[in-house]
């Protein structure tokens, strides 16, 4: 029952992300540029979840986005399935309780998000290589993410332990053993 109160709690997160992408920052856009919080809720997913569910979630969201607002279908897809994935192994290998060791990773992810994004739209729509603007958009997001994710950590943290210890339980000594 704890599971499925979960899985809601997290699609109606979700749908609220999509409205404050679609309203909301559209209001307080930095240079016609907002932030991609999909990028910070699938990295908060894969981190405190199980290790299929950052992926799935990512493929879910990703391919709701590309028939909603995307362009081709599969690009949001492709990148927010592999930011679950990646949220995995930044998982096995840090520190969620630091907030410099998130923000690294929400860096992290951001900048793999874009530019993966950008190589995908680059092959399938041909669009033209312009990339001292796409370092600017991608400077101007990595910061803006960065800036929600140190206002938003504490509320990230205690929910991500909670879906923590109902996916993966309390085994702190199994996972050095």
């Amino acid at each position: 029952m704890k599971k499925v109160l979960i899985h809601v709690g997290l699609v109606v997160t979700a749908i609220l992300i999509y409205i404050l992408q679609a309203n909301f920052f559209n209001w307080f856009s930095i240079a016609g540029i907002m932030p991609n919080l999909f990028i910070v809720f699938i990295l908060f997913i894969g981190l405190f979840g199980s290790k299929a569910m950052g992926t799935i979630y990512g493929l879910v969201i990703g391919l709701l986005l590309d028939l909603i607002i995307g362009t081709k279908v599969g690009v949001n897809s492709a990148c927010l399935g592999m930011i679950g994935f990646l949220a995995t192994i930044f998982d096995k290998n840090f520190s969620k309780d630091s907030r410099m060791t998130i923000m690294v990773m929400v860096a992290a992810a951001t900048v793999i998000f874009e530019v993966f994004s950008y190589l995908l739209n680059y092959l399938l729509i041909a669009t033209h290589v312009e990339v001292l603007n796409f370092i600017r958009i991608l400077a101007i997001e990595v910061v803006y993410n960065l800036l929600l994710t140190i206002v938003l950590y504490p509320l990230m943290r205690k929910f991500g332990y909670y879906i923590e210890n109902e996916y993966k339980g309390n085994k702190i000594l199994t996972k050095y053993f």
